[in-house]
């Protein structure tokens, strides 16, 4: 007492942990590695998202965070529990909705619930599972055989089994890839309350409106590397210019059509201020290109991840990054 010192406050512990996690393929055609020094920590309470592109190396992290592939080297932790040496306390602190439409024909969903359940030594929790079905649109399907679901079904029940244990840490790689509009919205609003009542969030998508809407922090790879790291915000804020967003069925001017991103019969331009916006229209004015439905607006999510992969005015590493780095030296 009275020496003046700053109390200690041990930083609490975080509820993934990822520390310099590499893996490395071997096969005849060479050596491919999917996981390149990945570090980054997700918090308890974090509604966290990981981008990026097809092969970016983020199913084969979720797949070692669930124990199905073991590291080349690095450490994973779930609340304190290392995947592999404390496997059991880490998987039940877990619940995975998969990518993969795997399930067992031969029970229906109730069943398929309580099963899931006993693997975690739940017992008697019928309740919760009448919970599950109702916040994921089930209820009329409980005694149903699984082989009687459509695949958005399927899905739905996929989520009810991540989630049957009550899990703290629940981990959805794409889980709404291929399902309708109501099990998009049905999921995200039983999700965001599971959040909002504690439970930490790890989501892959490749619907970047979703990561935008839903995250608090965002991680993207490239090449098995995180190349970006920050509050979802601030990742929007770092990109300075606006969106210049039009229809047209008319062939874009070459030196335009190098940089635009066309959807379909959607375009969006960079424009960075109104002298560019400007330019933009005196081009298309120039070619002939009829427009419809003109608007300009700030970068979205899709813009900065675009931006990011492509390596325009990337930051290499984030402040976050930085301080992650220092932390693990």
């Amino acid at each position: 007492m009275g020496t003046g010192s700053a109390p200690y406050n041990p930083r609490p512990m975080p509820a993934v942990r990822f520390d310099n996690v590499a893996k490395t393929y071997h096969s005849a055609r060479g050596t491919v590695r999917a996981l390149d020094g990945v570090s980054f920590d997700i918090e308890a309470g974090e509604f966290f998202g990981l981008l990026g592109p097809n092969g970016a190396g983020k199913t084969t992290l979720i797949s070692v965070l669930a124990g199905l592939t073991k590291a080349t080297s690095g450490r994973v932790t779930v609340l304190g529990h290392d995947v592999v040496t404390d496997f059991a306390a880490a998987r039940k602190s877990l619940g995975i909705v998969p990518q993969e439409l795997v399930f067992d024909p031969f029970f229906s969903v109730r069943e398929t619930l309580r099963i899931q359940g006993g693997y975690y030594g739940v017992k008697n929790n019928d309740a919760w599972i009448d919970e599950l079905l109702a916040n994921l649109g089930l209820a009329d399907k409980a005694n149903a055989n699984m082989r009687q679901l459509s695949g958005g079904m399927k899905r739905r029940v996929l989520v009810a089994q991540a989630l049957v244990h009550k899990p703290p840490v629940i981990v959805l790689d794409e889980p709404t890839a291929g399902v309708d509009v109501e099990l998009r919205q049905t999921l995200w609003q039983f999700i965001a309350r599971l959040n909002r009542e504690g439970h930490t969030v790890l989501l892959t998508t490749h619907y970047l409106e979703e990561a935008e809407a839903l995250c608090g922090r965002i991680a993207m790879l490239k090449q098995g590397r995180v190349v970006a790291l920050d509050r979802t915000s601030a990742l929007l804020a770092g990109t300075a210019h606006q969106m210049l967003r039009f229809k047209t069925d008319d062939v874009l001017p070459a030196a335009l059509a190098a940089e635009a991103r066309v959807t379909g019969r959607i375009v969006q331009l960079r424009a960075h201020d109104a002298g560019e916006v400007e330019a933009h229209l005196a081009a298309l004015r120039a070619a002939g290109v009829r427009v419809e439905d003109l608007e300009i607006g700030r970068a979205d999510l899709e813009d900065v991840f675009v931006q990011i992969m492509q390596g325009a005015g990337q930051r290499p590493r984030t402040a976050e990054m930085a301080a992650a780095a220092g932390a693990r030296a």
